[in-house]
């Protein structure tokens, strides 16, 4: 009998401080939805709208295509909060993004590969309601001159996003570079979504929901620290932690 037998279809692990991994071991939706049932226990409020990073770095070769908004609904069915895939192949890069969730590379500083050969960066893209339509600065930076309202997602991608208008409450920022809020931020902010760990979050006026840098999340339930709050703030990672700090003073949150 193969090892794979012994394998439970899916394990629930801390990643950070603020969100946990859900490893696949198999694409099976009918077997992750009962292992859920069996890990819960039916318990409905099992898991509290925990932020997930999906990691399918385990599932075996040739393996079934996965149904990535099956796998969505079925984690929020069990109030697990789907942000990021870990460990994704590069055909299923295309559709995770489709689906709103980030790439998550699982590496830090100490790992990251060696850049790649000088190559044409890809023209990042705005996945978002109807808006102006964004300019396109030097080396694929997207500048968005309109507020992002709330239910809006604004994704650039192989580059920095740079917004000059407010980022409402519930909208959705995101760049594969860094971001660059010349206003208010709130909402949420990734950046270094596909991994670039050097990638940082700044804001003339820093009051978010949730910040993420290469794929390491913080969120403020209750409310931004208030030293950095409606201030001038940088954000960046320092190891596996979000580090706050003011962009006038060395004093880190």
């Amino acid at each position: 009998m193969s090892k794979s037998s012994f394998q439970k279809p899916i394990e629930i692990k801390i990643s950070t401080v603020v969100a946990v991994s859900a490893i696949l071991n198999t694409s099976d939706g009918i077997a992750l939805d009962a292992a859920l049932n069996e890990m819960t226990g039916g318990t409905p409020d099992f898991f509290e709208g925990d932020l997930t990073v999906i990691d399918v770095g385990s599932l075996a070769p040739g393996c079934a295509r996965i149904d990535w908004g099956s796998i969505i609904a079925l984690l929020k069915k069990y109030r697990l909060n789907p942000v990021a895939v870990r460990n994704a192949a590069p055909d299923m890069i295309d559709d995770i993004l489709a689906q709103g969730l980030s790439l998550d590379s699982g590496k830090r500083d100490e790992e990251k590969p060696a850049a790649p050969a000088a190559a044409p960066a890809p023209a990042p893209v705005a996945e978002a309601a109807p808006a102006a339509a964004p300019a396109v600065g030097a080396a694929g930076t997207m500048i968005i001159d309109t507020p992002v309202r709330a239910g809006q997602r604004i994704y650039a991608r192989g580059g920095d996003l740079i917004v000059t208008a407010v980022v409402n409450n519930g909208a959705e920022i995101i760049a594969d570079g860094s971001i660059h809020v010349y206003n208010t931020l709130n909402g949420r902010a990734l950046a270094g979504a596909s991994g670039n760990a050097d990638a940082r979050i700044f804001a003339l006026s820093m009051s978010p929901e949730l910040v993420s840098i290469a794929g390491v999340y913080s969120t403020f339930e209750d409310g931004f620290p208030a030293e950095h709050a409606r201030k001038p703030t940088q954000i960046s990672l320092v190891g596996d932690r979000i580090d706050i700090l003011s962009v006038n003073s060395p004093t880190r949150a």
